[in-house]
């Protein structure tokens, strides 16, 4: 498996903690503040502020993948891991960034259990059992079919025997992040917010 197979798996585990709780704040803090009046009384679209925050979201996660990245590739060099070459870490470095994105796609659920949930504990509980559901149904081999297993597949689809991905996969993370991302704005268009 080797450094980078290491570093791909544990980062999609440690992004979806770090971008699920990044996430939850985002939607959540104004219940927790107990500001959101405030927010809805704004002469703003509640549409436009769900994609504000979306945005801010995708770009602290961007920015968490640099620095996660870095960091990991530091720790390599610091250890003075063998075997590197600036084809390997091309490479690898794209498999990293696929993987950050196809994490960034599951926020949307996220977004959404904090706002139903009027804070942070609904969505970090939520993350939690996914990524519990995600270790059981890796026994089973159902890892391409669940939404929060996917980026971890993808991370390790090259190198691990019986984890692969297949189309249908992408197509469930693009649906996961569609169905998140309109649940989270027919909730602030239409649910008492008081």
């Amino acid at each position: 498996m080797g450094f980078f197979g290491i570093l791909l798996q544990s980062i999609a585990s440690v992004e979806l903690i770090g971008f699920s709780f990044v996430t939850a704040w985002v939607f959540g803090r104004e219940y927790i503040e107990r500001t959101i009046k405030d927010i809805l009384a704004l002469l703003v679209s509640r549409t436009y502020i769900v994609a504000a925050k979306f945005v801010v979201v995708i770009i602290w996660c961007l920015l968490l993948t640099v620095i996660l990245y870095t960091v990991g590739l530091l720790m390599g060099w610091l250890l003075h891991i063998e075997g590197w070459s600036f084809l390997v870490l091309k490479h690898e470095t794209c498999r990293y960034l696929i993987t950050s994105l196809l994490t960034i796609l599951l926020c949307s659920p996220v977004a959404f259990f904090a706002t139903y949930g009027r804070g942070l504990i609904a969505p970090i509980g939520f993350v939690i059992i996914t990524l519990i559901t995600a270790q059981f149904l890796a026994v089973i081999g159902l890892c391409p079919y669940f939404p929060w297993a996917i980026p971890g597949v993808y991370s390790v689809s090259g190198t691990a025997e019986g984890m692969q991905i297949y189309t249908a996969s992408y197509v469930i993370l693009i649906l996961t992040f569609i169905i998140g991302f309109m649940a989270t704005l027919y909730r602030w268009r239409y649910a008492d917010q008081h």
